[in-house]
């Protein structure tokens, strides 16, 4: 059984109509640009309060479990790697909620107002047999964990191909 290390993300994703009749843990509004989809070179800030946290992410293949790094930055060097982006970042309305089973489900509004914007929820655990045994409740709609072209790395590469078209960058 691989278990979830200091790199490993192991998480299952679904469409969702909106935000679950739940009490909030968290609430956060989060931008995020990449760098590189292949492999994923994330840059992404969240604010939650008046709290702001920048963070550089790196991703692995995969998709129900994948390495992943994350690093801490400061705004300076968010800024700079901001200005490298080739297109708009992606705005998510993020919000936690604690399941029944004690497990944390994370969701999000992505790109509110906009004509691609839709709803999604992970959670994330701490083995791959964790996950495989989740039972997700009712609310969460369709799985798209193991779906081709539900990852935010290819939302982000429409969005980019749309703003070149329009000629947003």
């Amino acid at each position: 059984m691989i278990e979830r290390g200091e790199t490993l993300e192991i998480e299952r994703k679904f469409l969702i109509d909106g935000f679950p009749d739940l009490p909030p843990l968290q609430e956060s509004v989060v931008l995020q640009g990449y760098l590189s989809t292949d492999p994923v070179v994330r840059i992404r800030s969240s604010q939650t309060g008046t709290h702001m946290q920048y963070v550089l992410c790196i991703k692995g293949k995969g998709t129900l479990a994948r390495e992943e790094i994350e690093l801490e930055l400061d705004a300076e060097t968010f800024l700079r790697l901001r200005g490298m982006l080739h297109s708009p970042m992606i705005r998510k309305d993020y919000k936690t909620y604690r399941l029944p089973d004690g497990l944390t489900l994370e969701c999000s509004l992505v790109d509110a107002g906009e004509p691609t914007s839709f709803y999604y929820a992970e959670v994330e655990f701490d083995s791959i047999e964790e996950a495989l045994c989740f039972e997700p409740p009712a609310f969460l709609g369709r799985e798209i964990t193991e779906e081709p072209g539900w990852s935010m790395g290819h939302y982000w590469r429409q969005k980019a191909g749309q703003s070149a078209k329009s000629g947003r960058s």
